[in-house]
């Protein structure tokens, strides 16, 4: 809990390695971090937490262009990414060196991102780690813009060079986030609401 207005609608978060800190991203367009406390070797609170705008190249706050509603948090060679489902973009930041004053770069993306379902896109960003056949690539997987077979549409990106492929959509579950189980296993976190069957969540792994 927080008083800080901009506080809430935490989508997605990256924990370092060793475990002792975080950085996360909210709907409203804003970094969130801090350090975790441990007691008896369990997460225990939170302390040192700050809170920032995200900004884009102009230095402005990408939420007051309306480029809010971040959902995906990973990070590549040192370099952090944010996929932001309203506009279907995908922002670089190098948050190691810069920190919450990072300044955001677009990167390329398909054209085929403009076809994703409303506010159903990028909530999972994921970064083999190195030493994979895959290293060096973005993962993309969609929380429900499907294919023409009913299944999550999904990417792998690496500079101007994009792979297609899908993964299957099972007993009606959308994908909430994702994350690299070392040493190539993708970890998806899945999600299903309704009135008749309630809340329901599990993790896939691919």
């Amino acid at each position: 809990t927080s008083n800080y207005e901009a506080f809430g609608g935490i989508s997605a978060i990256y924990v370092e390695p060793d475990g002792s800190h975080f950085l996360a991203a909210t709907d409203n367009g804003s970094w969130l971090r801090g350090r975790i406390v441990y007691r008896d070797g369990r997460p225990a609170g939170i302390a040192d937490a700050e809170m920032a705008p995200i900004l884009g190249s102009d230095r402005m706050p990408l939420a007051a262009r309306g480029w809010y509603d971040a959902e995906s948090l990973t990070e590549v060679d040192g370099m952090f990414y944010i996929g932001i489902e309203r506009v279907e973009q995908i922002v670089r930041f190098d948050y190691r060196r810069q920190g919450l004053l990072a300044r955001g770069e677009l990167i390329a993306v398909p054209p085929d991102f403009k076809t994703f379902a409303y506010n159903k896109s990028l909530d999972c960003l994921a970064a083999p780690p190195k030493g994979s056949p895959l290293a060096g690539n973005l993962i993309v997987v969609t929380e429900h813009s499907l294919d023409s077979a009913g299944n999550h549409r999904s990417f792998l990106i690496n500079g101007d060079h994009v792979e297609r492929f899908s993964i299957a959509r099972s007993d009606d579950f959308d994908v909430s986030d994702c994350t690299i189980l070392p040493p190539a296993d993708l970890l998806l976190l899945e999600r299903r609401y309704s009135l008749a069957r309630g809340v329901a969540m599990r993790i896939r792994r691919v």
